[in-house]
This record gives structure tokens, sequence and C-alpha cells, in this order.
């Protein structure tokens, strides 16, 4: 095979999924072309079909669903042909793939040394010696310090950031030809992320491997990605090398992608976020999917279909209007901006904490069987006040998660935690019964994983009546059923969220409506632990246009957890960087992020990618 030749090619694949009424197609008529040593970045919003096609790929749908239609040919062989054992030797092997979501994608009764090293097994035959050096290595290579004492570590034992770098190492171990990557960097810090991209791409250029990146950070497309493919409802709406689709994108939905990233020049006013939501795929469309929330639509975007078409050298846009004006006529869809910002009161403080440590005891080992304990926390000091936003940056593990659990008494019994939390003039380790009930009305936290903090049992309107019930009591029955439709209209999903349960969603979606529950008992303080994570840039936009509403009209405090920059450059009035358990640099926002002074500060500043500039 020459280099000119695609390494991986899809033609017309389409995905349908058998529901209730009618089967729905989350993939339809989804083509591209992946050649050796090239990355390209399926770009979208959540739910637009993105994670559908590239389980397609591997053949891992759900039973519900089922591939009706296209091809998928791996070096001229078509993978849709092979007998099941044949595909278990591709899985791995010819084709790696790191899950979104690695809280539910890594065995939690297997060691993520033992997990990594079957994948070596499985595919080179090693003995289980060599399998625990080669997991060692790839550990190392991702970026798990100690790899050795986190070999023999559970899933449960790990921080969001490195269970997702334990995932990477076992799509690699495989040494694939091409590697799927499902939002790779999402859990992980700017530095951590900055390693794991340059590891792809130098492995990319030793290897030749080929890279289908699936992510929602425009920021990571610009910097690592040759070519993009923007998908929407299902479907590719613009194909376009990175360079040209950032300098001058043709299709509507890119253009309004491009506008919702939040970054400092749009601080103090709200984002751009899209209207509407990606639409439901159980019935047939008559005209572009994008018309009821394009800025530029016409009346015959709603009935005449666009197709997927040239529109340079290798462009490629699904818009009946290729040339579109630069300020369209129908800008008053998108939110117009509301005062100069949040009310000034005085600054009562909601959050005070003083001297705060949390240590965990560690495990006793032969031959010392010493009591220790790791200091996840060590003496850290912050005021939080009514209406302010206060960042909490750093790298995964830095103890950052773990204070925000802390402030509201939400880690496991064996955590030891001192020093002084109070919120709302309540000392927080002290309340008990009534008053950690008031302190829990007060203080709510929306968390990194979605999935594994909702019940998979309950509906979201189960979940959310939960909330209202234990939290407001004073709310009767239809108070509480205005309240919830109230709560999902904000995070972007309809009333008909409410009948249904949380692996009906997307991750996305999921995030959602943790932060709807979050904001059920109306808080005075809200601990964000990676709020838009999960998101695409559409959505949020528009959580941290609700966020910004929110601290406008009710003058809620916001402790924000994030590895995201731009979210800290648009939204933070100061920020404290974290480092193994420690605050090294606090200060006003734009002092910090222009003018760092502790040289971890400096780093993490200069890891962080840019949606303006290639590096």
């Amino acid at each position: 095979m020459t280099r000119e030749q695609p390494l991986l090619e899809v033609r017309d694949l389409t995905v349908s999924i058998a529901g209730a009424e009618r089967r729905v197609t989350p993939v339809d008529g989804v083509s591209f072309s992946l050649r050796r040593g090239e990355t390209l970045a399926l770009v979208g919003e959540s739910g637009c079909g993105k994670s559908l096609t590239a389980l397609s790929l591997m053949r891992l749908l759900p039973e519900a669903a089922a591939i009706t239609r296209g091809e998928v040919r791996l070096a001229g062989e078509d993978l849709l042909a092979l007998p099941e054992y044949r595909m278990q030797d591709v899985r791995g092997r010819r084709i790696g793939l790191v899950f979104q979501e690695p809280s539910t994608s890594l065995n939690p009764v297997m060691t993520v040394g033992d997990q990594i090293g079957e994948v070596l097994r499985r595919h080179f035959r090693l003995t289980r010696s060599e399998a625990r050096r080669g997991a060692l290595e790839w550990l190392a290579r991702v970026g798990i310090p100690e790899p050795e004492r986190r070999a023999a570590a559970y899933p449960f034992e790990l921080s969001g950031g490195q269970k997702q770098r334990c995932m990477i190492a076992m799509a690699l171990a495989g040494r694939p030809g091409v590697l799927i990557a499902d939002e790779p960097t999402t859990a992980l810090d700017v530095t951590l992320q900055r390693q794991i991209l340059d590891l792809l791409l130098r492995l990319k250029r030793e290897t030749g491997l080929a890279l289908l990146l699936i992510t929602h950070d425009l920021a990571v497309v610009r910097q690592t990605a040759d070519r993009v493919a923007l998908m929407y409802a299902g479907q590719i709406v613009e194909k376009a090398p990175a360079d040209e689709f950032f300098a001058n994108p043709r299709h509507p939905y890119a253009r309004q992608l491009l506008r919702a990233v939040p970054n400092l020049a749009a601080r103090g006013a709200p984002l751009e976020g899209i209207p509407g939501t990606v639409p439901v795929l159980d019935h047939e469309f008559r005209g572009c999917r994008f018309a009821p929330r394009c800025l530029w639509e016409k009346p015959q975007c709603r009935s005449e279909r666009p197709a997927l078409l040239p529109s340079g050298p290798g462009r490629w846009c699904a818009c009946l209007r290729p040339e579109l004006p630069e300020n369209p006529g129908a800008a008053a869809a998108v939110r117009a901006a509301q005062g100069d910002g949040p009310e000034q009161t005085p600054p009562e403080p909601v959050l005070e904490v003083s001297d705060c440590r949390v240590a965990f005891p560690l495990r006793r080992r032969f031959p010392d069987f010493r009591a220790r304990a790791f200091r996840a926390v060590d003496g850290v000091s912050l005021r939080l006040c009514r209406g302010e936003t206060l960042a909490l940056v750093g790298e995964s593990g830095s103890g950052k998660t773990t204070l925000g659990k802390a402030l509201l008494r939400l880690l496991p019994s064996r955590a030891r935690i001192s020093g002084s939390i109070r919120i709302g003039g309540c000392e927080v380790l002290e309340a008990r019964g009534r008053a950690l009930l008031a302190l829990r009305r007060r203080a709510q936290m929306v968390f990194q994983d979605p999935y594994s903090s909702l019940d998979p049992r309950m509906t979201v309107g189960e979940t959310l009546l939960e909330a209202l019930v234990n939290l407001r009591p004073d709310l009767d029955a239809q108070a509480r059923r205005a309240r919830m439709r109230r709560l999902l209209d904000l995070v972007g999903l309809g009333e008909t969220a409410l009948a249904r349960y949380p692996h009906e969603f997307s991750g996305g979606q999921r995030q959602r409506i943790s932060i709807a529950r979050a904001l059920a008992p109306g808080p005075q303080l809200l601990v964000c632990d990676e709020p838009t994570s999960a998101l695409d840039v559409s959505v949020q936009a528009q959580i941290l246009n609700l966020l910004s509403d929110i601290r406008r009209e009710t003058s809620t405090a916001c402790l924000l957890i994030t590895h995201n920059f731009g979210v800290v450059e648009y939204t933070a009035d100061r920020i404290c960087v974290m480092k193994n358990g420690r605050i090294v640099e606090s200060g006003e926002a734009g002092d910090v992020l222009e003018h760092p002074r502790d040289d971890y500060t400096k780093a993490l500043l200069a890891a962080v990618p840019s949606i303006g500039r290639r590096s």
C-alpha cells in the first residue's frame, strides 16, 4: 500500500437503532478516509453521532443498533464482512480505541497493570512477567507517576485524569495502525494534555499511526489535526484542511461553533451560543437539519436537503448558501448581552477556608507495618464572596477535587480532615443533623464524571424530584414540577427528558442533568468540578451563560475546578493555582494569566492550546 492510498475508508456508513415506536438513525451516510500518519478530527455537538461512528468502525454497537448501509475498509479489507473471531484480532492490534468515559471502561476488579498486560499477552503472546514490564513502560510513557505503584492500583484509587491516561496506555499497547481517540484529553489538565498529544504526534511520526480524533475541544483540534470533519445530527456537513477550517469556515454551523468558544476577549458579555439543541433523529428530514438553529436560514433551507459537495481544493460543504454574508440578518437569535455584569454588593463571604488539610491512610505493607498517610491537601486557605467566581487550577492529582469534596463533607469516612471550613457562617466539620441538611441546601457540587454521579435506576425526573423533596420542602408538588421544567430548559434539555434514564443520554447531556440537579435547591455556593469538560463548545457556552445569569440574579458564589483556561479567562474573578496539595499562587484572574510569578504557573500557561494559533 502506498502512502497516497487511504488506510481507513468509510463510505456511506449508516447506523439505525430500534426504538419503542420507530427506528432512529444517529449516523446517516457518513463518509471519510484516513491515511497513514494523518490526524482527522471528527467534531460536533454532543449527540451528533461521533461516538457511535467510532463504535461502528470497531463493530462494538449495542444490541439494539445495527449498521444498515455502507462500508468500512481497513487496508482494503472489509471489516463489516469479517466474522467475530477475526474482528477480535483487529480490535486492539490493528485499530485501538480510547473510550470517552474511563470510569466505565476500565474493569473495576482488575488492577490497571493487569488490564494493560492483558492487551500485551493477547496480541503479542508475552509471558506474564514480560507483559508486566511492558505495562510499566506504557504507564511511564503516558505520564503516570510512580508506575510500579500505580500498576498495582485499582481504577477507583486513581484520579479521573490518571484513569484516562491508563485507558490511553491500553489502547496504544497493541501498537495499532489506526487509533480512534474518543475525547482522549477530556479529563486531563493542560500539561498532561500536552504530554499526551505530544506522545500521539510522536508515535504518528515514528510509526505512521493514523489518528481519528473525536473531540469537542477546538483548541486541541487546532493544535493536532491535519483535516477536520464537522458532524451535525448524524451527518458530516463540512470537511476541510484544519488551517482552512479555522481561517475560513464555510458551513453556518462551523461559524457559530467558533464564535461560541470562551476567551478573554468575550469576558463581560454572554457567549454567542447556538440557539436550540440537536434535533431528535426519529423522523425523516425534508430540508437542512441545521436550519432551525441557523442564523442565515432562508425558506428553501426547510424544504431542500443540501448535499455534501466540493467547495474548493480538499474542501466539502453541505449548505445551500456556500457564500454567507458576514453579519446574518437573523442575528437577533443570538442572545444579547444583559447589562454590565453582576450588581456590586458588599463582599459578604460565603466560603471561608483556613489551614485545611486532608490525609488518607495508606495500606500497611510488608515488612514495614507502620501507619502512614498520604496528604492530599496540605494547609489550604481561601475565601470566596457572594457573586464571585474563584477558579482552582492545577495538574491532575494536585488535590483540587479532594479539596472540593472536603468543603462539602463528601469524602469517605477514612479521610482525615482538619482545619476550619465555614459556609454561610456554619462550621462544616462540626455540622450534624439539621445543620448538615441546611449546609447541603446552601452548597451543592457538580461532579466531574456525570455517569457515575447519576443513579442509573432513576429517571431524570426522579433525580430532580429527590433533590427538591429533600432540600426544598417548602415547595408544593406544582411548584416542584414547574421548577424541574425550568431547570431542564436552562441547561438545554426539554421536558421530555424527565421520563428518560441516564443511559439514554450522551455524555454531554448527562453533565447538563448533573448541573440541573445541583441547581435544584437554589444554593448559595456551587462547587463545580470540571462542569464543562464533557460538553461541546456550543453547550459549554450555554452553561457558562447560565452560570453567569445565576450569579447575576442570585449572587451565587462559584468555586470552579477546571483545566480549561478558556473557561477560566472568560469566567473567573480570581485564580488559585494548586500543586501537590498546596496553593502556590493566587490573585486576580488578569494578573495571574498575564503576569504569572510562580514557575509552575508559567509552565501551566505555556502548555495551554490556543484556537488562534497552531503550535
